[in-house]
């Protein structure tokens, strides 16, 4: 079976940059993991993932998913994966419900298409209530639920999430991650990356750490627990990447 994601030999720097952000990095994602992707402030990690959406153009190497290449073959390849961005990716001054039919038409669903799945978003996400109110005026947490209903609202392949709960409260944490890996046991492979260590635990099945542009570790959390002595991802974390702040 093809890899999700299959990076090889990535080389990327930015404009005026001096040094490499990546340099040969290599990296596999089997279908079906929940794969999570850490590191300290700087490490790289959401560089590596706008390269892996093609947000960013990279140098050298490739970057494949489910064995299509996304340099050469952007629209096929846009259409196997969802993105769920750390920053808000929705008109403000429209609904839920106008904003999904916006983003599946933009991602070329029908109409019925459009109207089943919004549907089926909202009540899962409980936004049903507050389907036809302007989106400004949520709380975070109810904006964080209409972030993630776009990024899989033409049911992706593949779904890369950017600290898809930042910010929210205990409620709406809980609620994001039972429906992703609701969305995981139905075969959605997911990428995501954040600074909650406690959740990616509860999340991810396997991970990679990354710093300095460069893979750390890549394997599941147990084995890597087991490697290295550790008894949580937090102890793991600081142990490969050190204790000096890196918030500056």
């Amino acid at each position: 079976m093809s890899a999700a994601v299959s990076i090889k030999h990535l080389g990327f720097r930015y404009p005026g940059q001096n040094n490499d952000t990546f340099t040969d990095l290599n990296l596999n994602v089997e279908p079906g993991e929940r794969f999570g992707l850490f590191g300290p402030n700087g490490a790289g990690k959401t560089t590596l993932m706008n390269c892996m959406t093609g947000l960013l153009d990279f140098q050298q190497g490739s970057i494949h998913l489910f064995e299509q290449d996304i340099a050469r073959h952007k629209k096929a390849t846009n259409r196997l994966f969802g993105f769920v961005p750390q920053d808000f990716s929705f008109y403000q001054e429209l609904s839920p419900a106008e904003n999904l039919a916006f983003f599946g038409a933009w991602y070329g669903l029908s109409k019925t298409e459009i109207k089943n799945k919004t549907a089926e978003l909202l009540e899962v996400l409980q936004l049903q209530d507050v389907r036809n109110k302007a989106v400004q005026k949520f709380s975070g947490g109810m904006k964080r639920r209409v972030n993630l209903a776009i990024g899989v609202m033409h049911n992706p392949r593949v779904l890369f999430l950017d600290e898809p709960t930042v910010g929210v409260d205990v409620h709406t944490r809980h609620a994001i991650i039972t429906y992703l890996k609701a969305l995981n046991s139905n075969g959605t492979t997911l990428i995501y990356t954040s600074h909650q260590l406690s959740e990616a635990e509860d999340l991810c099945n396997k991970i990679a750490m990354i710093d300095d542009g460069r893979i750390l570790v890549h394997d599941s959390i147990e084995q890597l627990l087991i490697d290295h002595q550790e008894e949580g991802l937090e102890g793991l974390f600081i142990s490969l990447t050190g204790k000096n702040l890196r918030d500056a």
